[in-house]
């Protein structure tokens, strides 16, 4: 009777380390995490290709401001070879201002960006800027890359 008095009991011992046990959790659990961020890098890698726009053209730098302008401007490519594209598409020179006709939503109201490749002719580039503006359009604009390495000349 003196035993089970004392707490020497066997049944005394285990209630003690079941509640140290179960005690609080110091430790982070990194599984959800983990998850989520293997989610959002797998929509990246989809969703990256997909903000690239058109044909692969090596863009020249300038220290200009980007324009802002309506969204989805129709993009008119000249590579480094001559070939003009119409987005993605590759058309001839005399079918330009039919197919811009076509794609144009809002006539000739609509905005388009010219990108061509930094090594491709001059006269090329001023052609087909030359048939878009015959053709009515006014809200023309060359796609550049932002120079590197330089500022801005303050204005005044």
């Amino acid at each position: 009777m003196g035993m089970g008095v004392a707490g020497g009991s066997p049944a005394g011992s285990r209630r003690r380390r079941r509640r140290h046990a179960h005690g609080v959790m110091s430790e982070i659990n990194v599984t959800p995490m983990v998850d989520v961020m293997l989610v959002l890098m797998i929509i990246f890698m989809v969703a990256a290709p997909l903000l690239t726009v058109g044909v692969p053209i090596d863009l020249p730098e300038t220290a200009a401001k980007p324009m802002e302008g309506q969204t989805d401007p129709i993009n008119i490519s000249v590579d480094s070879a001559g070939k003009v594209f119409i987005q993605e598409s590759e058309i001839s020179l005399d079918e330009l201002v039919p197919k811009l006709m076509a794609v144009a939503k809002n006539g000739v109201e609509d905005r388009i960006y010219v990108r061509g490749d930094k090594t491709t002719d001059y006269g090329t580039v001023m052609r087909v800027m030359a048939r878009i503006s015959a053709a009515g359009f006014k809200k023309i604009g060359l796609v550049t890359l932002e120079e590197q390495g330089t500022a801005a000349a303050p204005s005044g």
